[in-house]
């Protein structure tokens, strides 16, 4: 048996989806309006995961201009059929519902099918027994929606060589409570002589909840479980550790234990900066209805699973392996030295649809960062290279050159929750500054001159107080100290995205060419 550790995905990996092939399990999580989208994790234990690259990582398959950086894309669905995997999900800032497919999950994936008619947000694929696969999606009431969030499941066929909807949609579900706000997530399974419906409801904050339905026939009438919700920690009070249970998928191991992955926050003092993490639970079955941990009722710090432990560097078929990638494993730290480095990984993200070339490795320099003439308060993409905040308490760390640093042009090191919510140091000309950006409005909190060729950035983050220093030499002096960030928090900041941290670099000037950025390193460690 192995003891698996939740979150088994911590930072920001909301909405997770999940399937099963063979003895390889594959995670995918909502990415939003960063890029490359959609992260792709493998596993062949549950407990040891190794990030094999990311569903869209070409510009032709995700449009992102002009998205906030909640928008983009919602909640994706993996599964597997027939030899091939697809995702589908929603890009709510351009074209709504989509497919794309890959023969291998490490890519490349095709570009999206677009589903024509096909309204509404958070869908999933099903396979049935005779091969026939179904659409499963959410759309608001067709009767109107008397209140917010007053939506409807509904199912329809989806022909995989055209790629449109047949024959005719059915609305099969609103949800297990009465007067129920926000039914959306729905995943569809047939198990033994039932198909089930499991989605969410109540929306992804503290009313979020896991239920479930099912029926002997496709298109319904499905029946209530009784017991629902089968998981949510809405009735544990607002001081309880881990909050905003739901969304989950089902899945079984080759030893016949079924599991659930789902979402949930963990939060310091009720602020939530890392945004909705990923968790697993142990599912079993009673009277023909899942039950999650059963006699706990509750998500558990870790989960008994009976696999053979499986180590990604350890293994010559892994892709950690087979590519030579340092495997940044969920909630490690990593060190990145530029200089020695001939291409990025697959975890570090980037804004919307970057320009390309924007980054730059040369081998014995450092990476070269192109200097937009845009800020991060816009909703562009502006020059920032991040890897996901994935603990309460860390130290980010960066060296720039100086003399690398173009007339009129800043650069520096950030925790950014979204356009109008970050802490920033930034070297401008012979000044470090610390920036404060609150609902848009920018503060500076604090600032020093700095002498040398080289500069080092220090953002030290310990949960909701954070403090920025600069290294010239060997000597390290404090910029600003007891940085009050609440306010980049999913509470006070809004949206669903959870904070970022990375390097960045912005032109201030009116010239049309080209600016560019010399960083040496970039760090993040626990």
């Amino acid at each position: 048996m192995l003891t698996v550790k939740n979150p088994i995905m911590p930072g920001f990996y909301p909405d997770p989806s999940i399937c099963a092939v063979g003895g390889d399990y594959y995670l995918v999580n909502s990415s939003f309006a960063y890029f490359p989208g959609l992260p792709v994790m493998h596993s062949r234990d549950l407990l040891h995961w190794e990030q094999i690259g990311n569903v869209l990582d070409r510009q032709s398959q995700l449009p992102l201009e002009n998205a906030g950086l909640s928008q983009g894309l919602f909640a994706p669905t993996i599964r597997y059929h027939k030899g091939l995997f697809y995702v589908i999900c929603t890009n709510v800032t351009r074209g709504g519902n989509f497919v794309v497919t890959a023969e291998n999950p490490e890519g490349p994936w095709s570009e999206p099918h677009f589903l024509k008619d096909a309204g509404g947000i958070d869908p999933s694929l099903f396979f049935d027994e005779d091969g026939k696969c179904y659409y499963i999606g959410t759309h608001p009431n067709p009767d109107g929606c008397r209140y917010d969030g007053d939506w409807f499941i509904w199912i329809q066929e989806l022909d995989l060589n055209t790629w449109e909807l047949i024959g005719e949609p059915k609305d099969v579900w609103n949800g297990a409570m009465r007067g129920v706000h926000w039914p959306e997530g729905p995943h569809l399974y047939k198990i033994g002589d039932y198909y089930y419906i499991l989605h969410a409801e109540g929306g992804t904050g503290p009313e979020h909840a896991v239920t479930v339905c099912r029926s002997k026939h496709l298109w319904g009438p499905y029946e209530n479980n009784f017991c629902n919700p089968i998981l949510t920690h809405r009735h544990l009070g607002q001081d309880y550790p881990v909050k905003y249970v739901g969304h989950a998928d089902l899945f079984k191991t080759p030893a016949g234990e079924w599991f659930m992955t789902m979402l949930a926050v963990r939060p310091l003092e009720g602020f939530t900066t890392m945004g909705r993490e990923t968790f697993l639970a142990k599912v079993t079955w009673e009277k023909g209805w899942p039950v999650v941990n059963a006699g706990i009722g509750k998500l558990t710090d870790t989960v008994e699973v009976d696999l053979k432990e499986w180590i990604p560097e350890e293994d010559p078929t892994s892709y950690t392996v087979r590519t030579g990638r340092k495997n940044c494993v969920p909630g490690s730290g990593r060190i990145y030295d530029f200089t020695g480095m001939k291409e990025l990984g697959d975890e570090f993200l980037l804004l919307r649809n970057p320009r390309d070339g924007m980054v730059n490795l040369r081998p014995g320099e450092g990476l070269f960062l192109r200097a937009e003439k845009i800020s991060l308060n816009e909703k562009k993409a502006a020059s920032y290279l991040s890897v996901r905040q994935q603990h309460h308490c860390f130290t980010a760390t960066t060296t720039i050159c100086v003399d690398s640093l173009p007339e009129k042009c800043s650069a520096g090191i950030a925790v950014m929750q979204n356009e109008s919510f970050q802490l920033r140091g930034q070297l401008y000309g012979d000044e470090v500054n610390a920036l404060l950006v609150r609902d848009g409005a920018q503060e500076s909190v604090g600032r020093i001159h700095i002498t040398g060729d080289e500069v080092t950035l220090i953002l030290r983050v310990n949960g909701l107080a954070a403090s920025l220093c600069v290294k010239c030499g060997e000597v390290e002096t404090p910029v600003a100290e007891g940085i009050d960030i609440r306010s980049l928090s999913t509470e006070i900041a809004g949206g669903f995205v959870g904070c970022t941290v990375g390097i960045y670099a912005m032109d201030q000037s009116n010239l049309e060419i080209e600016k560019r950025v010399c960083f040496k390193s970039f760090s993040y460690e626990v």
